[in-house]
């Protein structure tokens, strides 16, 4: 069974920083375009960013540009997403999954539980 485990959430002041880790489990990550998702309350899951498994090339949303740094570990499995100039319209919870643009690949693995990032203004 696949799992993806995120961790590294938590509650931050406007302007801080916080670095998410998503650890798979059962599959590789090697050979996918990986990318991080955000559900905020009461708004559909979005797109944040992304990395390509092939070129190591990466894809940002606009609101995260400059902010945010997606990275993988292809020996440890983890894919990381390292969030600078925290803002509180980055609250929600954060998910990873494979990617293909902006678009999950959920045939990589179900949803995991995800990581709550607060940021206070």
């Amino acid at each position: 069974q696949v799992q993806l485990v995120e961790s590294g959430g938590g509650l931050v002041q406007g302007g801080g920083s916080l670095r998410l880790s998503c650890a798979a489990s059962g599959r590789s990550i090697r050979y996918w375009n990986m990318g991080w998702f955000r559900q905020a309350p009461g708004k559909e899951r979005e797109f944040v960013a992304a990395k390509s498994w092939a070129d190591g090339s990466t894809s940002y949303a606009d609101s995260v540009k400059g902010r945010f740094t997606i990275s993988r570990d292809n020996a440890k499995n983890t894919v990381f997403l390292q969030m600078n100039s925290l803002k509180p319209e980055d609250t929600a919870v954060y998910y990873c999954n494979a990617a293909q643009g902006t678009a999950p690949r959920t045939e990589f693995a179900s949803w995991g539980q995800g990581t709550q990032v607060t940021v206070s203004s």
